[in-house]
């Protein structure tokens, strides 16, 4: 599914089980916490933290789902085309960053 038609399945998701968007503030602060969700296994499974018993069953595929839901559900309600965000988004780090990272010796 293209990011515009993730968008469309959303919106018509909320309208029929969801009832209305939470307001903007409510969506920014279920993003943020999504976003813990994913860093606490990326710490535990990836990182060097061990990881509890009640986190193994969290699925890092889920968890990002969720992340994304909550953003498409953010674009949705402000009006953004995240289709057009990403492209115009992409073009603006090609032409930045172009050779910067090419030329990073770090990333060699």
């Amino acid at each position: 599914m293209t990011i515009t038609e993730a968008q469309k399945k959303i919106d018509d998701w909320i309208k029929q089980y969801g009832v209305r968007y939470f307001n903007e503030l409510t969506n920014t602060a279920l993003l943020m916490e999504e976003v813990g969700e994913v860093s606490r296994i990326m710490a535990r499974r990836y990182g060097e933290q061990s990881e509890k018993e009640s986190d193994k069953q969290k699925k890092l595929d889920d968890e990002l789902a969720d992340v994304l839901f909550v953003l498409i559900c953010i674009a949705n309600q402000t009006g953004i085309n995240l289709e057009q965000a990403l492209e115009k988004n992409l073009e603006k780090k090609t032409n930045r960053d172009s050779e910067r990272h090419l030329k990073n010796d770090k990333l060699k």
